[in-house]
Order: structure tokens, then sequence, then C-alpha cells
């Protein structure tokens, strides 16, 4: 009928324009096919103050509802400082002051970078992703920057540099220890079948360990057969080289 066929585009428009402005009125921008491009500034609308689009917070340039979380995010809750914004330096130095919540993660260790990972890992897990945040980390366009793969690269060499530490670990174990009140020659290192919380079937012999970078030195234990080859490892003075268990001398 001449009239339905009126309606309908009348209301298809109506309809558009609905959802244009509930589209714009939520703050964003989707600037690249599905994937959700906010910029700071519209990031900082979802702060979750009364009257906000929301509660949403990034990290790594990624950006995440955490409306279920509002105890935590949310006004008042002990993390607020991190909604609406891209603070990751802040989840590895605990910095919380202005300057400290920031996306720059200039002179930050791989293994610092590795731990701000392993939070988006838990924000992956844990709460929706919603889109990108323009700046650091993202273009415009949503399309990954220098400063992202920069950083990609800093958790590889600290996912790296912790299986080397988990290695050395197995094996060298820390020694247990005990120290006296006021130190000196009743403290002991010892080392047994659990020492270190490292479980083995060899208790092995205490020995220094200096490691490459550090000025002072760490007792692990060493099994018995590798003593004496073993390369950066120290004897306690006074101790017989095969003992289980070392005096200390202050």
């Amino acid at each position: 009928m001449p009239g339905q066929a009126l309606l309908l585009p009348t209301a298809a428009a109506a309809l558009s324009v609905a959802c244009g402005w509930l589209f714009w009125s939520r703050g964003f921008e989707a600037r690249s096919g599905s994937v959700v491009v906010f910029s700071s500034e519209e990031l900082g609308r979802f702060s979750g103050v009364e009257g906000s689009a929301g509660l949403y917070l990034a990290v790594l340039g990624e950006v995440f509802d955490v409306r279920s979380g509002h105890k935590h995010y949310g006004p008042g809750g002990a993390y607020s400082f991190f909604a609406g914004r891209d603070a990751s330096r802040a989840f590895a130095t605990g910095d919380f002051s202005p300057s400290g919540l920031t996306d720059d993660l200039s002179g930050l260790s791989p293994s610092e970078v590795m731990a701000i990972q392993e939070w988006l890992d838990f924000y992956k897990k844990n709460y929706t992703p919603v889109g990108k945040v323009s700046g650091h980390f993202y273009d415009a366009s949503g399309s990954p920057t220098e400063a992202l793969r920069h950083a990609e690269a800093l958790v590889v060499e600290g996912r790296r540099l912790r299986a080397e530490q988990e290695e050395q670990k197995r094996r060298f174990p820390p020694c247990n220890a005990e120290w006296s009140a006021g130190g000196g020659g009743g403290s002991r290192v010892w080392c047994s079948k659990h020492s270190g919380g490292v479980p083995r079937g060899w208790s092995g012999v205490p020995r220094k360990l200096q490691e490459a970078g550090s000025v002072g030195s760490r007792c692990v234990c060493v099994k018995e057969e590798d003593a004496a080859e073993a390369p950066g490892l120290q004897e306690y003075e006074g101790c017989p080289p095969l003992a289980q268990s070392c005096t200390v001398k202050g």
C-alpha cells in the first residue's frame, strides 16, 4: 500500500538515528572493521562515576569492561585509579601517583613488562574485552604500534630469563637457613631433600653462589658429585667439603 511504502523508510530512518545516538553517546568510535578504537579522552568517560558512560580500563592498549568488578574499580574501590585509562606501568611498579598511572613503559625491565602481560592475561580471562585505546600501543585504526612490539619483545625476554632462573633453582636449590639473634657463630645453613621449597631425591651440600651482576652471594645446595666442579661456587670457610650443614661466620 502507498501508506506502508512511506512508513517503512521513515521507521528505518528513525531506527538509524536512534542507533547512531546510542553509538556516539557511549563515547567510542569504530574506525576499523569490528575493532572498536577509543581515544584516551573517550576512554576517560568510562570512569564509573555517576553519569559516566560505564566502567572500563585498559592494559597494554586493550580495553576491558570491568563493571562486574565495580567494588574494586568503581568510585571508592581500592583500584578505582585504573578506571577510564591505560595505566599499564603501575601494574608493574605499584606507583599509583598521577605520574605513575601512565602507559609509558620506559626503563622497565623485561621481568616488569612480563608482569604487566600477566595482568593483561588476567583481564582477558576474567573480563569482557571491548576494544583498543589509540595512542601508545595502538594507532587510530587499531593497528599495533612500535611501542607494543617493543613491549612484546620484552615479554619474550622476561619469559626467557624466568625459565633460566627456574632451571638454576632446579639445579641449585636454595639452602635452609637459621640465623641467630646476634648473627655470627650461631648461624647456619644446611641442605635437605626439601630445602628451598624444591622437592628432590637428593639433599646436597651448601655452597655460596656468586651470580652474575650481583655484589653478594646466596646459599645453594649442590649435588655432592657436582660440588667440586660446578662453576661460580665457593665452599663455606671452616666447613667440611661434603658436610650437609655449615656454620656461617658473621
